[in-house]
């Protein structure tokens, strides 16, 4: 009888040991850090400005991206946030303004708010680039940046527009006098 409460409790606790054991030697997922959308967060290290799910919508060739995040500043000071994208000689760098105590979420076109041009960078789309934050007194970050374009519909209103051809000619607005009203056949 004693044997058998025994094995009882030995077996009762390797089945409570076997079913929650997982939880000690893993890690519990909802305590990682991750970038939840298409962009990256930059880390804190880069200053008192805070970035969030920044990323570039390139036009297709690549040599033209719209930078597109947004920028909490919760400092009683106005602060600049550096940016240089790429590296060496050919690094593209932007400076961006942000007001003390608000946001700013570049490509914000529902507020009027426009994502801040890049010309010149060499990242075609679905690649990342180096882009190096820094603002105030803090140090800096160099983060590879992941590089989109406007395929997806929620992409599209934010990615370069093609400048115009001056091969193209615009058609008149109103139709000439020896235009045919009839249509052909």
């Amino acid at each position: 009888m004693k044997t058998r409460l025994i094995a009882s409790i030995a077996l009762g606790a390797a089945v409570v040991l076997g079913t929650t054991g997982c939880n000690i030697l893993a890690p519990q997922a909802t305590t990682i850090d991750y970038s939840a959308s298409d962009g990256v967060n930059v880390p804190a290290d880069s200053g008192p400005l805070h970035i969030r799910n920044a990323m570039i919508v390139a036009d297709d060739e690549g040599t033209t991206g719209n930078f597109v995040a947004a920028i909490v500043n919760d400092t009683t000071d106005e602060i600049t946030l550096n940016i240089e994208v790429g590296e060496g000689s050919t690094a593209v760098r932007a400076s961006v303004n942000v007001l003390a105590n608000r946001t700013l979420s570049l490509g914000d076109l529902a507020n009027g708010v426009e994502p801040l041009t890049l010309d010149g960078i060499d990242a075609a789309p679905g690649s990342t680039v180096p882009v190096y934050f820094q603002s105030g007194d803090g140090q800096g970050a160099l983060i590879q940046v992941p590089v989109l374009d406007g395929a997806l519909e929620y992409l599209a209103p934010l990615a370069p527009s093609p400048e115009p051809s001056s091969t193209i000619t615009p058609l008149p607005a109103t139709p000439s006098p020896t235009a045919s009203a009839t249509p052909a056949s």
